[in-house]
Parts: C-alpha cells; structure tokens; sequence
C-alpha cells in the first residue's frame, strides 16, 4: 500500500475507534479525501481493507457506512487472536524452527531493533514496523505446521481490530507509541527466545500477553477531532 493509502488507512482506523467517525455514519470517498488531503485512490482502498476489517460497511455504490462496535466486541476479537496465536506459538516451540522460521524472525528483529534504538520513532517507522511485525506473526503462524489456525484467524480479522495488521497510531502523542511499540517489540525477542529454547507454554503466555497491546484500540483518541470535523462538514455540503 502506498504511503498516502497507509496515512489513510491508519487516520480513518484511529477515527472510528474513538468514536469520532459514529456508528451508522456514512462516509464518502471524495470529502474523505479531501479532508484527508489524499486523492481519491488511497481512500477508495483503505475503505476496502476497513470493510474486510468489519470497520465498514457498504452502503450502496457510492460510500459506507461505519460499524457499530464497542470495548467489549474488540476485547473478545483479540483474546480469539491470543488465544489462536499462542496455540501457534506452542506448537511451533514444540515442533522446533527450521532454519528458514530462524531466519526469517530475526531478520524481523533485527529491523526492529534498528527502528527503536534511536529512541523515537516518527509515523514512517511505525509503518515500517507494521510491515516486520506483521511478517513475525505470520511466520509463527507457518512454524505451527497447524493450517487450521491459520484458517481460524483468517475468519477471526473480519472482526473489529482484531486483525494484526491494524495498526492505529496516536501521531499527537509519539513518544508514548514510541514506548507502545518498543514493548511490543521487546516481546517479539522474549518470545523468539521461547521458540528457540522450545518452551511452548513459555512461548504460548508471551504470545497471548503479546496480543492484549492492541486492547489500546478500544480507547479514545483524542487527537483527530478537527479532521473528523472536517470530513462531517465536507459531507453535509456534498449533500445539501
């Protein structure tokens, strides 16, 4: 996904989980757009990737509409992910990594650790981390040797936020994401270290703790009330 499509993306994710983009609201692609100072493309597929995510949801040919969810859908979304992600990391523990899963994690980690040891990160690098974390994930996921997993957290992402991939980011407060993410990141070792010691309950706890960080999604960002604002304005001209 391009960069614009990744801003897109990630403000319209972080908007509806604070609730500044309402249940049954409808969004647009143009005044999104324009609200968000893309073109219409990148809008036209994060709005794409937030109906997969159960975000949004289609309303006629022209826009969509916004979910409703609360708290409590998203806590039992991830706790699903937890749960399926530490069976994975039991079982790839108990198997054993082959040298590919080996080289594939600690390439993971050693990107990490070069995005982190800087001591800040800035919206680029956290979609880089998006990237990396997401590849951790899936090749745990592949170490099971178990494609039932696989296919259970395939249905589970339609629900909302629980999906790996969905990264919200507060970009008025970066220097707690910083420490957000860098804890995440510190997991990702505690639990590569787990696998290679083949210690699956070990593996499997870090890995459903792992899973709670994205629990964040469920509270309320503050920080993008004047772009929703904007994008509400825009649609009620649009309409008139």
């Amino acid at each position: 996904m391009s960069k614009a499509g990744q801003h897109a993306l990630i403000t319209l994710r972080k908007m509806i989980a604070s609730g500044e983009l309402a249940a049954g609201e409808r969004v647009a692609e143009i005044p999104t757009a324009e609200a968000l100072g893309v073109s219409r493309m990148p809008v036209r597929i994060a709005f794409r990737t937030l109906e997969q995510e159960g975000l949004l949801v289609k309303a006629g040919a022209r826009g969509y509409t916004v979910r409703e969810i609360s708290p409590e859908s998203i806590a039992g979304a991830v706790e699903v992910r937890g749960v399926l992600e530490g069976l994975a990391a039991r079982q790839a523990a108990e198997r054993g990594l082959s040298a590919k899963s080996v080289a594939v994690l600690r390439q993971c980690l050693d990107d990490g650790d070069q995005l982190f040891e800087k001591g800040y990160v800035t919206e680029e690098d956290l979609e880089v981390y998006h990237d990396l974390n997401l590849r951790f994930h899936q090749q745990i996921i592949e170490a099971s040797g178990n494609p039932a997993v696989s296919m259970a957290l395939a249905r589970n992402e339609h629900l909302p936020f629980a999906s790996v991939s969905a990264l919200a980011v507060d970009s008025n407060d970066m220097r707690r994401e910083f420490r957000r993410f860098n804890f995440a990141h510190m997991q990702h070792h505690a639990v590569f270290d787990a696998l290679l010691s083949r210690q699956g309950a070990r593996a499997e706890a870090i890995m459903r703790e792992h899973a709670n960080a994205t629990l964040r999604y469920a509270e309320v960002f503050a920080s993008t009330a004047g772009m929703a604002d904007s994008i509400k304005v825009i649609q009620r001209e649009e309409q008139k």
